[in-house]
């Protein structure tokens, strides 16, 4: 008897789209520190992948800085020239035109998409709220890595980007890269948070695991401050501010509520010593700094402090520069994301992810 097989169908790979369409968009970086140098780097690294599967072209034709000034090339400055870039003189080599204020700098750039990646002002948001406004008002999608702007502008900046159909985005401000508003935004709809806990601020959690190997208090700062994760005036982060801020803008877009930093109720780590925290990890409760939000009758109570964890909560083993966050939804019970061990490529690709998200809108 002859065996009868059944013909199988052949594995055929994923199909991937031949981009038929290029569009191309002109890049004004703002604020030309690590993170925005980091971005044109990894733009570079991902400039095949992002013509051929996304169907994106690009050049940089706006960088600006306090230091620097504004500088504008509309045909696009020279990368490799740009990445080695540290002084105004370099920008005018590069064939730059110095402009006076930051609309003539847009206006000159003829920008498409503004990275705006400058210094957090935690009372006002300012100046980067306003920039950001310009660069809707021009034309411009707004991508930011900075966090004033969602704490004191989120609601209005939305609205008028919006009204003038382009992408407000900032992906980066919590967690780096990790995609934290766009699994909400994006991905999980119709989801209510009521609540979220985590570790969310680098500079105290490698403070409190530096104290944990036997450094002072002061030593574990100045090991931070090499690594590179501490400001020289690492005030804000040691007093909780930095941690309160993430809060408020985690609160303000994936629960809705308005919730400034200064409602947050805080303290930070100055008061421990290396002997506490050595002698909380002995008895098996190690200090975290822990942000925590939680869905009242009135609205959201919201708190960063340090507490002693069992080492049963996943949040008491997330050490150096890694970071955590869970959120109790009315689907989900606990969803916990995890960030182990990030650098600048984490941030700046961030940026990226929503430079994808607003090129596709």
């Amino acid at each position: 008897m002859q065996a009868k097989f059944a013909r199988k169908t052949p594995f055929l790979p994923c199909y991937t789209p031949v981009i038929s369409v290029m569009k191309s968009f002109n890049l004004c970086l703002l604020g030309f520190g690590n993170v925005n140098h980091t971005l044109v780097e990894l733009l570079r690294l991902k400039s095949t992948e992002l013509r051929e599967r996304h169907g994106i072209g690009w050049r940089v034709t706006g960088v600006a800085s306090r230091r620097l000034g504004w500088w504008a090339n509309p045909d696009g400055f020279d990368v490799d020239g740009l990445v080695i870039a540290r002084s105004s003189s370099a920008f005018a080599e590069l064939r730059g035109q110095e402009c006076s204020r930051h609309t003539d700098w847009l206006r000159a750039a003829r920008a498409d998409v503004l990275f705006e990646a400058t210094s957090l002002n935690l009372e006002t948001g300012q100046p980067a709220i306003d920039h950001i406004r310009a660069a809707l008002e021009h034309g411009a999608h707004a991508i930011t890595a900075n966090k004033g702007p969602i704490v004191h502008a989120y609601r209005e900046l939305c609205d008028f980007a919006t009204e003038r159909g382009k992408q407000f985005l900032f992906e980066s401000t919590v967690m780096d890269g990790i995609p934290i508003f766009s699994l909400f935004r994006n991905t999980l709809p119709a989801i209510e948070v009521k609540s979220f806990q985590g570790i969310l601020n680098s500079t105290t959690n490698v403070m409190l695991t530096g104290m944990e190997q036997g450094l002072s208090f002061d030593d574990s700062l100045r090991y931070a401050q090499r690594l590179g994760v501490a400001e020289t005036d690492a005030s804000h982060d040691i007093e909780g501010w930095d941690a309160a801020v993430k809060v408020s803008a985690l609160v303000n877009v994936v629960m809705g509520v308005c919730l400034r930093p200064q409602d947050v109720q805080r303290l930070g780590i100055s008061q421990l010593t290396g002997e506490e925290v050595r002698a909380a990890r002995a008895a098996g409760r190690p200090y975290k700094l822990v942000c925590r939000a939680q869905r009242t009758g009135t609205g959201v109570e919201a708190s960063v402090r340090p507490e002693q964890l069992p080492l049963t909560d996943p949040m008491a083993l997330v050490s150096g520069t890694s970071s955590i966050i869970r959120f109790e939804t009315d689907i989900f019970p606990g969803l916990t994301i995890t960030e182990e061990s990030p650098g600048l490529y984490a941030t700046a690709y961030g940026m990226l992810a929503d430079f994808i998200r607003a090129a596709g809108s």
